[in-house]
């Protein structure tokens, strides 16, 4: 019988326990780890929080990044201490500290505030210092969106809580690639001009997003991947393709890159992850592998997301 934790079966004890267990141990393959965290990120509460939590300092920093990027999905104000202090925790990878201030914008607590500007100036890491400024300004422009008309924008067509809300629609491609591509430009706009071309999706919009894999910085590169790999438009595998294989790439966006070449998943693409799988970079190994794992349960009609398998008697 196959185990739902968020649609036809009730998610019971026992089932959660074990998921958590299965995120945990490291002596499981990452892609079943990943299962696990997939499954657990639908459900609420103390235990599937602690478990969260604690795979974030997990020795896989592919594992740990996506742990954080749950909690902030997740939008569990409970959460906002351990995020806090894993950003301040230099000896972290910085994928996972990223992640950390991503997940804080994406909370969107003032109670993150005085961190994320204290990071902004005095971190010695680039991209967390990007992201520091990203947070900052989601939490600020979230604000100001729910005063304003009583809305809430912050969950994307893609049922995904950006970075950065999206430039109006109102602007052209033109324009917005004028603003993406604008060196001098904040990082915030650069972003919000990014998910409004993801927005229009047409055949001009992709054909930017994916020249914007050249721009100089390197959190936005992943984030161009990351948004490609949500369009899943076969025009991008081959830019994507030259990502993953150039090694003096930064492993962030190659890992991104290799997410998305597993979500276009042609023939090219899954060759080229099978290539990959054994790539000295952990970081892009694991994401080859988590793909590839992906695919095979859509070939067989079955979601990753969920566990098809019982908990072991006893547990």
């Amino acid at each position: 019988m196959s185990m739902d934790c968020n649609d036809s079966f009730e998610c019971t004890p026992e089932m959660e326990e074990f998921l958590c267990e299965r995120l945990l141990d490291q002596s499981e393959p990452i892609s079943e780890r990943f299962r696990a965290l997939f499954s657990i990120r639908n459900l609420k509460g103390l235990r599937p929080r602690e478990a969260l939590v604690r795979a974030t300092r997990d020795p896989s920093y592919l594992l740990a990044h996506e742990a954080v990027f749950a909690l902030g999905q997740m939008q569990d104000s409970e959460a906002i201490p351990p995020l806090q202090d894993i950003l301040k925790d230099l000896s972290l990878h910085p994928i996972v500290r990223h992640e950390a201030a991503e997940a804080l914008g994406a909370i969107g607590s003032e109670e993150a505030v005085t961190l994320l500007k204290d990071t902004l100036i005095e971190d010695p890491i680039l991209e967390v210092q990007e992201t520091c400024e990203l947070a900052l300004r989601r939490i600020m422009e979230q604000k100001n969106v729910n005063s304003d008309d009583g809305t809430c924008t912050k969950v994307s067509p893609f049922h995904t809580i950006d970075p950065a809300i999206p430039a109006s629609l109102d602007s052209s491609v033109d324009q917005l690639r004028e603003v993406l591509f604008n060196e001098g430009e904040g990082i915030y706009e650069r972003y919000a001009a990014l998910f409004a071309l993801r927005n229009l999706g047409d055949d001009a919009a992709v054909t930017v997003i994916i020249e914007s894999l050249a721009v100089r910085s390197a959190l936005l590169r992943h984030e161009v991947a990351y948004v490609l790999g949500q369009l899943q438009h076969k025009m991008a595998a081959s830019a994507l393709a030259d990502i993953l294989r150039n090694v003096d790439e930064h492993p962030m966006v190659r890992h991104e890159a290799a997410e998305a070449l597993g979500s276009i998943a042609d023939s090219e693409s899954i060759e080229l992850l099978q290539e990959f799988v054994n790539d000295p970079e952990p970081i892009v190994s694991q994401s080859c592998e988590v793909a590839l794992c992906m695919l095979e349960f859509e070939r067989d009609g079955k979601s990753f997301e969920f566990l098809f398998v019982e908990p072991p008697a006893g547990t």
